[in-house]
């Protein structure tokens, strides 16, 4: 790393939340960083001791606001480069002011999105798997998702790559041997058998990450639920009932849901994501047989499905469509309490649930409820949180938490497979095979180049950050 700042712009945003608020922190960062303390508030504070200051206009020299000023001098900084901080009060008019008064500082201006974090990223501050941790941090909404986010910022899942990386280049480097000792016989063999223990033991590691059930990727982005069934046995109250609010329309019309809802849900710390669906029936309208058509395609995409079925439901299992996600679908029984089982364990046998009163046989694992009176919610809903923080997992070991991250190390590992099945006699070939295992690995990280990737990366981030 560079001991001199790498960008001769100086920026500056508001990295707290925009609006009214007790404290607001606007950070500058570049080579006039200092400058604009000398100006601004004068008696520039010893580097990472707060001071109380005055702070002015640099040209009027007007009191704008009096607050706390923290000074980082390179390399000792987030960015890697000076970096001032102006912790003003958070009345908007105050941050208007201190913000139109740095925008008239010459060779000053305003920070795009996500360009501190990428300049600290230029500076090597953090590497690009631990950049798009912290911006998973900024947006995490529940506790798992700060855990997961948290480590991956603090370079759990950089270190894990990097000693794969380092393994890949020792591997490369005897098979590079073996090419350099191929006329001495036994010493390039050697080499080459070398490589190819270590390939072998890092590509089962490599298929051991991948089987993760995409945890990680759960975890970050949800664990989506559909609720489906046939029209009016009760999914739009059931979702209400989950939501505690009225996010669905409820009728006793029988296909009122033509589109489809979505409720966000913390449970134990795991987002889960329910969608309200249309009822699945044989339609007769267009529009009507497009909300079904979606609901059976969001329904195969789901973590999980709650086929809702109610007593006048005279089918109380899903249709052909979905009987092949049967490992994923939780039958739920809805409107019990009109027919007296409200516990859903209690008098299972041959119960009066059809509309023409024939007796029916309703599978063990069925959750009897009533979204109406709530009776059996709190039940569904340990179930439904048991089964998301299981498919989470225990966040122990770190998880794929992108699926940039997992198409790449899925293209690695399908160059070691390559290693390993294809001729090791072409050994310039199966070094290529290394090469490109290992620039895989280092896009994740940013260890080789990746500038397709770092405007993606970046634009993700707020602007002050």
């Amino acid at each position: 790393m560079s001991s001199e700042p790498s960008h001769k712009a100086t920026i500056f945003a508001l990295s707290s939340a925009p609006g009214r608020a007790g404290v607001a922190i606007v950070r500058v960062s570049g080579p006039q960083a200092g400058m604009v303390l000398n100006v601004m508030t004068p008696q520039r504070p010893k580097p990472r001791v707060a001071g109380g200051r005055v702070i002015k206009h640099p040209r009027t020299g007007e009191a704008l606001d009096r607050g706390i000023v923290l000074w980082f001098p390179h390399p000792n900084s987030f960015t890697g480069e000076d970096v001032a901080e102006l912790q003003l009060h958070g009345g908007r008019a105050v941050v208007a002011a201190v913000l139109a008064a740095l925008g008239d500082v010459p060779g000053l201006r305003m920070a795009e999105p996500g360009e501190f974090a990428r300049r600290a990223f230029d500076n090597g501050k953090i590497d690009l798997a631990q950049a798009e941790g912290l911006a998973d941090l900024i947006d995490a909404e529940t506790e798992g998702q700060r855990r997961q986010a948290l480590r991956q910022a603090g370079g759990a899942l950089s270190s894990l790559y990097e000693s794969w990386r380092r393994s890949l280049i020792d591997a490369s480097a005897l098979t590079e041997a073996a090419i350099d000792f191929s006329d001495e016989g036994d010493v390039g063999e050697r080499s080459f058998q070398q490589a190819r223990g270590i390939v072998e033991t890092l590509l089962a590691a490599i298929r051991h990450h991948l089987d993760d059930g995409h945890r990680g990727e759960i975890l970050r982005d949800g664990f989506h639920v559909v609720l489906a069934g046939a029209p009016n046995v009760g999914k739009s109250s059931l979702l209400n009932a989950l939501a505690r609010r009225d996010a669905a329309i409820v009728s006793e019309e029988a296909g009122t849901t033509r589109d489809i809802i979505e409720v966000r849900l913390d449970l134990g710390g795991v987002p889960v994501v329910v969608s309200d669906t249309a009822g699945i029936r044989e339609a007769g309208g267009a529009v009507e047989r497009e909300g079904i058509r979606r609901t059976l395609v969001r329904a195969s995409g789901a973590d999980l499905i709650v086929w809702v079925t109610a007593p006048e439901d005279p089918q109380h299992t899903p249709p052909e469509e979905l009987r092949d996600l049967a490992d994923r679908t939780l039958l739920v029984l809805n409107k019990a309490d009109l027919v007296g089982l409200l516990s859903g364990r209690e008098d299972r046998g041959q119960l009066s649930l059809g509309v023409d009163n024939a007796g029916v046989l309703l599978p063990d694992d069925m959750l009897a409820i009533s979204a109406k009176t709530g009776a059996g919610t709190s039940e569904l809903v340990e179930r439904l949180a048991g089964i998301a923080l299981e498919r989470a997992g225990s966040g122990e070991e770190p998880a794929i938490t992108q699926v940039r991250h997992r198409r790449l190390i899925e293209a690695c590992a399908g160059h070691l497979e390559t290693f390993l099945r294809d001729d090791p006699n072409m050994l310039e070939v199966r070094a290529e095979d290394l090469r490109a295992a290992v620039a895989s690995l280092g896009r994740i990280t940013g260890r080789v180049d990746v500038e397709d990737v770092l405007d993606q990366v970046f634009a993700r981030f707020c602007i002050g950050k």
